[in-house]
């Protein structure tokens, strides 16, 4: 049986990535849904057996400016009360705990930007994304402002920063929100920063293409660390369409 997977594509620059290919490879296929582009959203999560919402610029709370954020945090709801397998990445980790009653606002910490450590809970050792994933210390590319604090009730952490800035965490049976891109390499993070950001970057000590060089020569790495993330929400995935 096939397993079906909606995706929600908030910006050009954002695609499935790494991730989108992974699940392909794992048997699922993918309904790609670009709202930015005037793509309709679907009205409800009939026919599907999973749910992917990807990353974006906006913020989780920019509904007067981006049509598809409301009805993206319905659906979001509505997965929840069936136990779809959701997974959302970093603006998508956002919109899933908004939708849920957390709070998405900015890191007072400041942006988070390149390559970081990922800091599992002993949570993450008993999770059915994270269980293999969180079995050595990982890095993962990260890029956001914005950070979720706190968490729905009833969320559960499942990996965070030294300081308590929440990286991955489950907020239910069969949904979870990761801060960090998986799905990224260097060429769709490239496509992400402006000449102005160039310059903020340096104005933090940061040059913009060693970072992008980091990411490149940490391929195999990150393909080691998340596409065994990814497998892991197939199979959650495809055990959905197994059993309805």
């Amino acid at each position: 049986m096939t397993a079906r997977i909606l995706v929600i594509q908030h910006e050009v620059d954002g695609p499935p990535g790494h991730v989108g290919r992974w699940l392909l490879e794992a048997g699922c296929t993918l309904d790609v849904r670009r709202p930015y582009a005037d793509d309709a959203l679907p009205d409800d999560l009939d026919g599907y057996d999973g749910m992917l919402v990807l990353g974006g610029a906006m913020g989780a709370n920019d509904d007067d400016h981006h049509w598809w954020l409301a009805p993206t945090k319905d659906l979001v709801r509505t997965a929840a009360e069936s136990a779809l397998p959701t997974l959302g990445i970093c603006l998508g980790h956002q919109l899933v705990a908004t939708a849920l009653g957390g709070v998405s606002k900015r890191n007072p910490r400041g942006q988070q930007v390149g390559l970081l450590d990922v800091g599992w809970t002993p949570a993450a050792a008993g999770d059915p994304l994270l269980a293999t994933v969180s079995t050595a210390p990982r890095r993962g590319v990260q890029w956001n402002d914005d950070v979720v604090d706190p968490l729905p009730e009833g969320a559960t952490v499942l990996a965070q920063t030294p300081e308590g800035e929440v990286q991955a965490a489950r907020f239910g049976p069969a949904m979870w929100g990761v801060q960090l891109h998986p799905e990224v390499d260097e060429t769709i993070v490239g496509a992400w920063v402006t000449d102005d950001e160039r310059t903020a970057l340096s104005g933090r000590g940061l040059d913009a293409e060693r970072i992008f060089a980091e990411i490149a020569a940490a391929r195999a790495e990150l393909d080691q660390a998340w596409q065994p993330f990814a497998e892991a929400f197939a199979r959650v995935v495809h055990q959905h369409a197994a059993h309805g």
